[in-house]
């Protein structure tokens, strides 16, 4: 095997079993919990956790890889993470599992920032772009196979041990790779709310886009099984709008690319709140009339965070773009944590249905400030790439900042840690 890809592979195949074994958990939580009688607002708050850990992770994981090395700490973000898995056959609590999610949503931040940095230190301009490529696929893959995975057990304490062991087992390639640990570099960092004085829609964009997600592939499996469907149906209908929303990455960035990242974000807006309004509408219908809505709905809304992004990106120096894409992250983040909460509460004193009804609304308001925003000031016509993300983006802080020009200089600003720009997976490289 050549030296370049005998480097990337470790890490490549324990990101890939990690992946699954987030998949098969995403899927089993609200199956399970909805099964113990928990109402939508203690699942939603439970989905909420991870998202609050991983925000959390943004900030505090580079620390612990500084101290430990990025092959260290890759062993002990996933240990833990199977620790968190086990731990929660030991009962249904709430608050415990909320704790515990919480811990592992902290953990897998810190596995995708070890990732994606060693990564990038391990390639070179030639290879860059399809190294990130395969990670993404990799990812998404990984994603998809999950809930395929969960419906082939039978209970849900099974699947969590099972889940247990691959967090395990993801951490053995790295831990016997011989390829030494990337050099810790300096970090940049700006501040979220410079972001949003600078591109108020495109920091709104990738905000909502955590929001929207999160409660989808949080509280649709709650959905689902309120309208009578079974736990076994369940993981074909998020595997089909993983899939989905990977496949419309690409054309919506070339789209984005053509006519401009503010007229295709609006389309993207109208027909999520349209199907959004079908699903709140259509819950008893047949199940692969719900499984091809839930396609559409998350093809069109995985793409709001690239379109978000690459308008942020429109608007700062290009010596800001790694900066940038660090709070960007962090907005994504904090949306993601709020979203399953709020429609959880939504969902528990309106009903299930609800939960679309309560979307279709968001989504309609960040409709009207798009089209604000486009009033108030035009667009930018502009070079800079889309920049394709996952319906849950797994992209955190790189470690190593790239060199600056000369005669630039990094400034030091208050806000959150950041991220690679070749980590995330650009369009143009792909």
């Amino acid at each position: 095997m050549p030296a370049r890809f005998a480097s990337i592979v470790p890490v490549l195949l324990g990101v890939l079993i990690a992946e699954v074994a987030l998949g098969m958990m995403t899927t089993l939580i609200p199956i399970d919990l909805a099964a113990h009688g928990l109402k939508a607002n203690a699942i939603g708050l439970v989905g909420s956790g991870y998202f609050v850990g991983f925000l959390i992770g943004t900030l505090t994981c580079a620390r612990l890889v500084r101290a430990v090395g990025h092959i260290r700490a890759f062993a002990v973000f996933l240990a833990l993470s199977a620790d968190c898995a086990l731990l929660m056959t030991l009962t249904h609590d709430p608050m415990l599992w909320t704790a515990l999610r919480l811990v592992m949503g902290w953990q897998m931040s810190g596995m995708f920032l070890v990732a994606e940095s060693w990564l990038n230190d391990k390639t070179d301009n030639a290879t860059r772009g399809r190294t990130f490529g395969a990670y993404l696929l990799i990812s998404w893959g990984g994603a998809a196979l999950g809930p395929l995975a969960y419906a082939c057990l039978k209970t849900a304490d099974r699947s969590l041990i099972l889940v247990g062991v691959g967090f395990a087992t993801a951490l053995l390639p790295m831990a016997l790779t011989p390829v030494s640990n990337p050099p810790l570099g300096e970090r940049k960092r700006i501040g979220l709310m410079r972001l949003f004085n600078i591109s108020p829609m495109g920091t709104t964009c990738v905000l909502s886009s955590g929001f929207v997600n999160g409660s989808f592939y949080t509280l649709a499996p709650v959905y689902l099984e309120r309208h009578g469907f079974s736990a076994s149906q369940i993981p074909t209908f998020l595997s089909a709008s993983l899939i989905a929303a990977l496949l419309v990455q690409y054309p919506v960035g070339m789209a984005a690319d053509r006519y401009g990242r503010r007229p295709i974000t609006v389309v993207a807006l109208g027909l999520a709140v349209l199907v959004s309004l079908l699903f709140a509408l259509l819950g008893s219908s047949a199940f692969w009339v719900l499984v091809a809505l839930g396609a559409v709905l998350a093809g069109v809304t995985a793409p709001l965070y690239g379109l978000g992004a690459g308008q942020t990106n429109d608007r700062v120096a290009r010596s800001d773009y790694v900066a940038a894409s660090g709070g960007l992250l962090f907005a994504w983040a904090v949306g993601a944590s709020a979203g399953p909460l709020l429609a959880g509460v939504v969902m528990t004193h309106a009903g299930a249905n609800a939960l679309f009804y309560f979307l279709a609304l968001f989504l309609a308001v960040l409709s009207g400030f798009t089209l604000f925003r486009m009033r108030r000031r035009a667009g930018v016509e502009t070079e800079s790439a889309f920049i394709p993300g996952r319906a849950a983006p797994t992209q955190v802080p790189a470690l190593d900042e790239p060199p600056l020009a000369t005669g630039e200089t990094a400034s030091q600003e208050d806000g959150v840690a950041v991220e690679s720009e070749e980590a995330k997976g650009r369009g143009s490289s792909t």
